[in-house]
């Protein structure tokens, strides 16, 4: 390593300051209890603020129907 290139202890911690992991914020759903990330569709209900917005039973089958034609 040249000098030039050489960061202090200070420069390094400071750059590592940003790679903290931070923590998920979950909301439970009041209707069925189920956690599920804050802003985001629950992918175990569909819903969104108490509205369905994603048909899950509709997505699942497809995903199974699509893993049932690649095993043949």
């Amino acid at each position: 390593m040249v000098v030039r290139m050489r960061h202090t202890r200070s420069h390094t911690a400071n750059r590592r300051s940003h790679h903290a992991l931070k923590r998920k914020l979950f909301s439970i759903d009041k209707e069925t209890g189920v956690a599920h990330l804050r802003h985001h569709v629950s992918l175990t209900t569909g819903t969104y603020r108490g509205k369905t917005v994603m048909n899950v039973t509709a997505k699942a089958e497809k995903k199974a129907a699509k893993a049932k034609a690649l095993k043949k």
